[in-house]
Parts: C-alpha cells; sequence; structure tokens
C-alpha cells in the first residue's frame, strides 16, 4: 500500500484528508511544519500533502526545504491552501509542487487528484528502477554501480569501516559460447549473477554486472576474512548449479573472484583498489581457476585451496 504524508496544522483539516483516502493508502497525518520535515525523511512515501498556511514556517518554505534535500526531493507535493490567487499557484508550482487542492475540498476531486499522482509517482519510480538494472540479468547495471561504487566507498571513509570489493568472472565462457551458442551463454550469465546475487543481499552488500560475463561486488564492514570467506560460498553455489561446460575444458560452469579489502582513508584511491581486486582475479585465473584470491591493506593474502 503506497504511503501518503499530510502536514496541516488543522486536526480537523487533516482527519479529513485521512477519512477521504484511508480506504486506500496508508496515510500519516502531522500538524507542525518541523514534524512533517521529520516524517517525510524517515518515511517511505509516495506523496505529501501540504498545507500552505502554517505558523511558524509556512508550506511554501517547507516545499523549498523538501526540495533541498536528497532524500525527500523525489516526493512529490500537492498543495492543499485556501489562497486561490494566480501569484500564490505560480509560486507553489515554481518551488516544485505537482498540482494545487483549494479548500472547501470535495472528496471525489482529492481522490481523483492523489490517484493520478500516485499512478504518475510508481511509473517514474519503476522507469528510474529500470535505468539501473541490467535488463538480461536483473541485477544492478554498470551505470548504477558506477554511482553506488562512489557513495559506498566514501561511507567507509566517514565512517571508518573495512570496504571490500570483488571482481567475478565466468571461467572460460568463451568457448561455453562456442560451443552451445550466445543464447544459452546469456542463460549461463543470468543464472551465475542469480546465485551470487542471492547471497549478497545484505544492505551492507551490492552486487552489479560489470561487462560481458564480469561481475564486481562491493561489501562494507566485513573483515577481509569475513569477505573472503563468503566469496568462497558464491564461487561453492555457481558450482552447485551444475551447468555442463565444455568438457576438454572442465565439466561444469564456474567462476573466479578476485578481491581486495582496506580501511580506505581521504588520501585513497578506490580506482586503484579496483586494479588490485582485478589483479587477484588475474591470479585467480592463473592459478587454475574456479577459486578464490584475496588481499587485504594489512599485506594478509588468502588463496582458496580446493
Amino acid at each position: 500500500m503506497e504511503r501518503i504524508l499530510v502536514i496541516d496544522d488543522s486536526p480537523v483539516q487533516a482527519n479529513l484528508l485521512k477519512s477521504i483516502l484511508d480506504d486506500t493508502y496508508d496515510v500519516t497525518t502531522v500538524h507542525t511544519a518541523e514534524s512533517g520535515l521529520h516524517y517525510a525523511k524517515s518515511g517511505d512515501y509516495s506523496l505529501i500533502l501540504l498545507d500552505v498556511i502554517m505558523p511558524s514556517i509556512n508550506g511554501f518554505e517547507v516545499l523549498a526545504l523538501l526540495q533541498k534535500d536528497s532524500s525527500t526531493q523525489h516526493i512529490p507535493v500537492i498543495l492543499i491552501t485556501s489562497l486561490s490567487d494566480f501569484q500564490n499557484e505560480e509560486r507553489g508550482l515554481t518551488l516544485g509542487a505537482v498540482d494545487y487542492i483549494s479548500k472547501p475540498f470535495h472528496p471525489l476531486v482529492v481522490k481523483a487528484r492523489v490517484n493520478t499522482h500516485i499512478k504518475l509517482y510508481q511509473y517514474r519510480t519503476q522507469i528510474e528502477r529500470q535505468a539501473t538494472l541490467d535488463q538480461l540479468t536483473g541485477v544492478a547495471n554498470r551505470r548504477h554501480y558506477n554511482a553506488v561504487s562512489l557513495e559506498r566507498w566514501q561511507d567507509a571513509v566517514r565512517l571508518n569501516v573495512p570496504f571490500s570489493i570483488c571482481m567475478m568472472d565466468i571461467d572460460k565462457f568463451k568457448v561455453y559460447n562456442d560451443t552451445f551458442g550466445h543464447m544459452a551463454g546469456d542463460q549461463v550469465i543470468a543464472s551465475v549473477a542469480g546465485a551470487a546475487s542471492a547471497r549478497l543481499q545484505r544492505t551492507t552488500d551490492f552486487f552489479a554486472r560489470y561487462g560481458g560475463e564480469e561481475f564486481v561486488a562491493i561489501i562494507l564492514g566485513s573483515t577481509a576474512a569475513e569477505a573472503f570467506e563468503h566469496m568462497r560460498g558464491i564461487r561453492r553455489a555457481v558450482e552447485d548449479l551444475r551447468i555442463p561446460h565444455n568438457e576438454t575444458v572442465s565439466p561444469l560452469v564456474t567462476v573466479s573472484l578476485g578481491g581486495v579489502t582496506l580501511f580506505p582513508g581521504p588520501k585513497d584511491s578506490y580506482d586503484t583498489h579496483l586494479k588490485i581486486a582485478d589483479t587477484m582475479l588475474y591470479d585467480a585465473k592463473r592459478f587454475g581457476r574456479n577459486q578464490v584470491v584475496w588481499y587485504s591493506d594489512k599485506m594478509e593474502f588468502w588463496r582458496e585451496n580446493k
């Protein structure tokens, strides 16, 4: 059920709006601008109904604050007002409101306008989500990875927590494609992505398709030993899919993984450590494939012995 936040200093008006909408939506009402801003930041709302005339901070000022905050600027806002002059309507729309509902309001008008903007929000959210996903595998795409990787890196610097980067590659994938065809190859990529992403579901995990048959994972807060063991579990999960490979190369489809764990500082470079992870992946391939090779900033080195 979509969530709506009503910010109105009049409990009577707020409760009236709630009674009109709560048969379809999960409606929260607050009666001060300050509490409205707090709820907007802490809740997952699809729409805000905002009264214009309020004490201390008026609705226009609240709208401006919502638009400036990256955590709330995506939420559509409908202004609720008894002001009917053109200048105030223009002001609200210029500040970023998506619509106006005038007092006294009619329940059918409120429902119709709210329904319209909820549907628009759902559509926009779906389009934005699709833009971040790899169409073949359903995991994050390279574009989304480029944005999230730097955000997570900055989080690790700020929080002083360990940061792990892992590169993963399907072993002898070109041979598989040449043997079974590109459609079968696409199915393998999707299956491997599914097996890996199923084990990277924590809020501190991020997994994306890097390109072709290569993937990248980011883990926040785990030690090098923990990250290494986690990736070993992913390697085993792929092997357990029991997908037949070209018998002259390998009986089953497998993956190789390489990674690095560090406590990043302000002067450290993400790209440098991504290259280290890629080097560890190269070593995993060089040592015989179907294994994990890991490195830490404490000069520790792990290689899986199967």
